[in-house]
């Protein structure tokens, strides 16, 4: 009976105790969430910090590349300012050593000579030199027509498109602000509205075709190519490989060369190496089997789209 009675008080007390156990646990256990819950809000406030601050530079980017335009017309301005000003002083130039000094004759001829002759003369030699360099380019620009066409005079360029927007006079087009590696982002306007949501052309990375002559599309100058793998029914943007930076030069093996500044249109150089652009069977952009390829970094490809032409 003695045994019987301790057991119960034994049981008694655990029992009592329990709760309290019960209670320093979970106490422990919202101690841990609160403190979890703490981490979770810091992260936010940190992440809605950081898309703020992405969306000023954004701003900034697109008002610095209006700001660039600006400044690149002010200067054209200044610059045919600055000829007509310099035809004028010519004219000055030969008109002042007309009248002669009472003084002593011999100053008068002199100043003719430094001021109207020499002009005379540099005017008489001009034209030689100029029919000179005339007779040069001729010789010149045939072997410039006879050049191998082949994509080396391409400039493809790896690029990222910062923004864009659909164009506000054209339904099925976008226009974009794409930082190319120089010192203010590009316009670019593409068609790609009927095949990639406006949502996926924010912040991703391309390639550019960088040296098409620029060209207004409905009110608004393009100066670039985004490049995608084409069919009738679909459209992707080709994919820079993994590193890639904006500036990054796209190049083809077995094609060495340096791109023309810019494509002349007459030549139609595009037109001649559009046709050998495709993707092989594994996505991955070609020319004539030459990969697009930034050295040391990879491919670019497609993302699903194989043996499908690219422009």
């Amino acid at each position: 009976m003695g045994s019987w009675r301790f057991l119960a008080r034994s049981l008694f007390k655990m029992s009592s105790h329990n709760p309290l156990m019960r209670l320093e646990q979970r106490a422990a256990e919202a101690d841990q969430i609160i403190e979890y819950l703490k981490q979770q809000v810091q992260l936010l406030k940190e992440k809605a910090i950081i898309q703020a601050s992405v969306r000023e530079e954004k701003k900034l980017m697109v008002e610095n590349a209006k700001l660039k335009n600006d400044i690149e017309e002010l200067k054209k301005q200044l610059l045919e300012k600055e000829k007509k000003r310099g035809g004028d002083t010519n004219v000055k130039c030969i008109s002042k050593p007309t009248p002669p000094k009472p003084s002593g004759p011999s100053a008068s001829p002199a100043a003719a000579v430094q001021c109207a002759p020499p002009k005379d003369e540099s005017k008489k030699k001009k034209p030689e030199k100029k029919a000179g360099e005339k007779a040069e380019k001729k010789q010149a620009a045939p072997s410039q027509e006879d050049a191998k066409v082949d994509v080396s005079r391409l400039d493809m360029r790896v690029g990222r498109i910062i923004t864009a927007e659909k164009h506000p006079d054209a339904d099925s087009l976008y226009v974009e602000q794409v930082d190319v590696g120089e010192a203010s982002p590009r316009t670019v306007v593409s068609g790609l509205v009927k095949h990639i949501p406006l949502d996926q052309m924010q912040n991703r990375m391309a390639v550019l075709m960088c040296n098409l002559k620029p060209a207004k599309m409905r009110g608004v100058v393009s100066q670039a190519m985004v490049m995608c793998a084409s069919s009738p029914d679909k459209v992707e943007i080709l994919d820079p490989p993994s590193g890639a930076i904006p500036g990054d030069r796209v190049t083809f093996q077995g094609f060495p060369g340096e791109p023309d500044k810019e494509l002349n249109p007459k030549k139609k150089v595009w037109e001649q190496i559009q046709p050998d652009l495709r993707t092989d069977g594994q996505c991955v952009a070609t020319y004539k089997g030459a990969a697009f390829e930034v050295a040391g970094k990879g491919v670019c490809k497609a993302q699903t789209m194989g043996n499908s032409e690219i422009k």
